[in-house]
């Protein structure tokens, strides 16, 4: 569950962000990898578990098919 100030943000790209950036899940259809970036040394367990479910609840789990990517 979010918390009062956190913010989830779902996107396929992400730029130009005035707010601080802590945890990034990200798929890559290319590479057919799922990856967590921390971007603070800090950051408790159950906020990261949390995110992690909210990415598989609202990403599809199944990779696209790379071909069809230019």
């Amino acid at each position: 569950m979010a918390r009062p100030k956190d913010r989830v943000i779902i996107a396929t790209d992400v730029s130009g962000k005035d707010d601080k950036l802590v945890i990034e899940i990200f798929r890559d259809d290319t590479k057919r990898t799922r990856t967590v970036t921390l971007f603070q040394q800090d950051i408790s367990l159950d906020l990261l578990e949390e995110r992690i479910q909210t990415f598989k609840e609202e990403i599809p789990w199944d990779f696209m098919d790379s071909g069809n990517f230019k």
